[in-house]
């Protein structure tokens, strides 16, 4: 995968926190999710992450780095996550923007062109969403494709 930005200002709060702090938070949200990482490593200095581990499957990957990036005060994350070789070949999932306005159901008519197919991306990004209604701009999402 590689690096990846996003809205610094936005997404689980961690104001005042050191990075080591902030990294902690993050392995706690990964480890609370249950999404299965081995050898989890995360290194936080000032809006940059980086994550280390090993997963069974891509769309592990792209959850944990969604979650290491939708914490408030991180504006890049770099992955050195690997998948193992014993996984089933993926294509890698789209990532979008939650701007002002945005909802599942929109978000679903811009990228498949028919907004009912909203609960493709609420469920591409479980554990993180709990509500179909609960998104805030400058999260990012997973786009799967379908």
């Amino acid at each position: 995968m590689g690096l990846f930005s996003f809205m610094k200002n936005s997404g689980e709060k961690s104001t005042g926190m050191s990075d080591d702090a902030k990294a902690k938070l993050m392995t706690d949200l990964i480890n609370k999710y249950d999404l299965g990482v081995e050898g989890l490593r995360i290194e936080v200095k000032e809006d940059k992450a980086a994550v280390w581990g090993v997963v069974e499957q891509l769309k592990v990957k792209e959850k944990i780095v969604l979650t290491v990036g939708n914490v408030k005060g991180i504006a890049e994350v770099e992955d050195f996550m690997s998948v193992k070789e014993t996984a089933e070949p993926e294509i890698e999932s789209r990532f979008y923007t939650v701007k002002s306005g945005d909802s599942l159901s929109k978000i679903s008519k811009e990228m498949y062109g028919d907004a009912m197919k909203y609960n493709a991306i609420f469920d591409a990004n479980k554990p993180m969403l709990k509500d179909v209604n609960l998104i805030y701009p400058g999260q990012v999402l997973r786009i799967p494709e379908l």
